[in-house]
């Protein structure tokens, strides 16, 4: 339960109390400070307290926005303020000291003052103009701050028919203290505090000219998507997300129906048969439907958590996984194809595309003098309309990737969509890391220590690696640990594919590959292309486990290598969206445990050396291998994001997903 405390007697004939009430807030009432006090000392401290002055007028959906949205300590509109539990102490030293404030100034109940600047678009102010005070500031309830205007110099400075409020003093005490203060872009909507009946009549006469359900709905869709996602699913994915919100669904639970969907797929793919095919295919883009109405059914009704962010990307990859390991069932049964190597290694490339997204951004995050010809260039792209959808069709985001997975498995077969599949991701992996690269090596930008520790922690590194690190030189080139990476990599893949199955040379590769692994990590990530660091590790750990499998020609060892990497990457999805919530790697003790990258490596390059000559013993070394892992990271995992109590967010990148 949330609680609205009104800083003010209630205006008569005013909805604000039922639109208040509507949107799941007690609303109480005080006149003054130490009213304000009081009522604030009454709420649970666990729970979310709300300032509105009870002279605004608005939209519902404006209240919404800054009232209601759980990924922010404080948000704020004209007249209205809500904090949640870790901003409440703040919030109720800004009200003393506002009241303190007054009393030194003898301003209370005075003549009008100024109000904070405000950043927010509304009828009264065009544009996000400041609002000012006016002489009606009776309502008010809370102190004003000290310095006096005339109602004439206020006409003058803004032209704006708006009262001051008190409770807009409070959102910038709170800035004023370090309390990260949201102010959502209103658009065209209203939120306003007049000061006369002229202006009341003004601002709902401008909140009756919008219709916020329409405002509602285009915000429900995400700014930044693919050509496929906008112009196929979009348009009608929104309204399917407003009938489960009417319905009382989450967007978790439209989450896992995605999934169940999905899965229900990747079995239709697995039979074999051309329906079999084509339901898959059909199935597929049902999923996808689903996928894009939980996150719009997200932002329609604000009801973001941290728990569906994790739910929604690691689902999304489980689907993906699961179909092509439909689709390579499904091959076998059809006709005998083997395309089990196809399978698992459209799975390596998209899964190293990710991280390649993800170690970019993470590098750059908070990069400061971030100035780069190529960003400049793109930027003018953008500004030519046909440019922008086609640089979003080329990297191949999950849209336009599920519609053609979909088409061909319906039409064609399963080693064909997977050829499509590798050719399509390999250009789009292509086309985006060189693009990268390119604005790493020509912008002149300082890489944080934040931005170390994120790469560091992406890296994955094991006891080996930190052992060659903590001996490894420090410093001595900025290209130093993607050198050492990329080495590493190429020597652990090239003399894997050489010496086939069964050889102790890809042991000695491997061997080679950690201690390169650690002299990349002995420093902290801060160079222009470090963020190469994780993805060359992902792309030697899964391309070394995907080598051995396919050369093994031991019966099922595809399937479970296609288990481990499965598994492996889990666990790397599960630290990327980690570190995207705020909160951290999983405990380095895990890492550990399960053997950093190199360890791993160097492990299942020595289970193919030892047991080549066993029948079956490959595969049930990767299968118990694969196993163990999965229950090792599946558990914390779960623990973690069931009770971790992370702030809630959002992924609003719009990122090839």
């Amino acid at each position: 339960m949330s609680t609205a405390i009104l800083t003010g007697a209630p205006v008569a004939g005013s909805s604000l109390e039922g639109d208040l009430r509507s949107l799941g807030f007690a609303v109480r009432t005080a006149t003054d400070a130490a009213e304000v006090t009081a009522e604030l000392a009454a709420v649970p401290a666990h729970e979310r307290v709300a300032l509105v002055d009870p002279r605004f007028i608005g939209h519902v959906h404006a209240l919404r926005l800054a009232l209601t949205d759980p990924r922010f300590p404080a948000a704020t509109v004209r007249g209205a303020l809500s904090v949640q539990a870790e901003a409440r102490t703040a919030l109720a030293r800004a009200v003393t000291a506002t009241a303190a404030t007054a009393r030194t100034s003898g301003s209370e109940g005075g003549t009008p003052t100024a109000a904070p600047a405000q950043t927010l678009g509304s009828a009264a102010a065009p544009g996000g103009a400041a609002h000012v005070a006016s002489p009606d500031r009776a309502a008010g309830g809370l102190a004003a701050p000290s310095r006096s205007v005339a109602p004439a110099e206020v006409a003058a400075m803004h032209g704006a028919a708006d009262a001051y409020s008190r409770v807009d003093d409070l959102a910038a005490a709170l800035d004023a203290e370090g309390v990260p203060v949201h102010r959502p872009e209103l658009g065209v909507l209203v939120a306003a505090v007049p000061v006369d009946a002229a202006a009341r009549a003004a601002a709902r006469g401008a909140v009756d000219a919008v219709d916020d359900e329409r405002v509602r709905l285009r915000a429900a869709v995400k700014s930044r998507d693919g050509f496929f996602t906008t112009f196929c699913i979009s348009p009608y994915s929104r309204y399917l997300a407003r009938w489960c919100a009417r319905r009382g669904l989450t967007p978790n639970q439209v989450t896992t129906a995605s999934l169940l969907t999905a899965l229900i797929a990747a079995a239709c793919a697995a039979t074999g048969t051309r329906p079999g095919f084509v339901s898959a295919g059909v199935l597929l883009i049902a999923s996808f439907v689903l996928d894009c109405t939980d996150g719009q059914l997200a932002r329609y009704s604000l009801q973001y958590s941290t728990l569906g962010a994790w739910l929604d990307a690691t689902f999304d990859r489980a689907k993906e996984y699961a179909y092509y390991a439909g689709l390579a069932l499904g091959a076998a049964r059809a006709d005998g194809d083997d395309v089990w190597a196809l399978a698992l290694g459209a799975m390596v490339l998209q899964t190293c595309r990710h991280v390649v997204d993800f170690a970019f951004n993470e590098a750059n995050h908070d990069a400061t003098g971030n100035t780069s010809p190529t960003a400049a260039l793109s930027g003018r792209l953008d500004s030519v309309g046909w440019t922008v959808w086609v640089r979003r069709m080329i990297v191949l985001p999950i849209g336009e990737r599920w519609a053609m997975i979909a088409v061909l498995t319906a039409f064609t077969t399963p080693r064909i969509t997977f050829y499509a599949l590798l050719i399509g991701c390999a250009l789009a992996a292509c086309y985006t890391t060189a693009g990268r690269v390119l604005r790493s090596l020509t912008r002149r930008a300082e890489r944080t220590d934040r931005a170390a520790r994120a790469l560091a922690e992406l890296a994955d590194s094991g006891p080996l690696a930190e052992l060659v690190a903590k001996a490894a030189p420090r410093g001595m080139s900025s290209y130093l640990a993607p050198l050492s990476a990329a080495l590493g990599t190429a020597a652990v893949l090239a003399g894997t594919a050489a010496a086939g199955f069964g050889s102790w040379v890809p042991v000695g590769c491997a061997v080679l590959y950690a201690v390169l692994a650690g002299v990349a990590v002995a420093a902290p990530l801060q160079g222009p292309l470090d963020w190469l660091v994780p993805p060359l590790f992902r792309a030697a750990e899964y391309g070394t486990i995907l080598i051995l499998a396919a050369c093994s020609e031991v019966n099922g060892a595809l399937p479970a290598a296609f288990g481990l990497v499965a598994a492996v990457a889990y666990h790397h999805y599960d630290t990327v969206y980690r570190i995207r919530g705020g909160t951290g790697a999983p405990p380095h003790r895990l890492v550990r445990a399960i053997g950093g990258h190199e360890g791993r490596t160097v492990a299942v390059t020595a289970a193919a050396a030892l047991l080549h000559h066993q029948n079956q013993g490959f595969t049930i070394a990767l299968t118990a291998l694969a196993a163990v892992l999965a229950l090792a990271v599946l558990i914390e995992s779960i623990r973690f994001w069931v009770s971790s109590g992370a702030p809630a967010v959002h992924d609003e990148s719009g990122e090839p997903a």
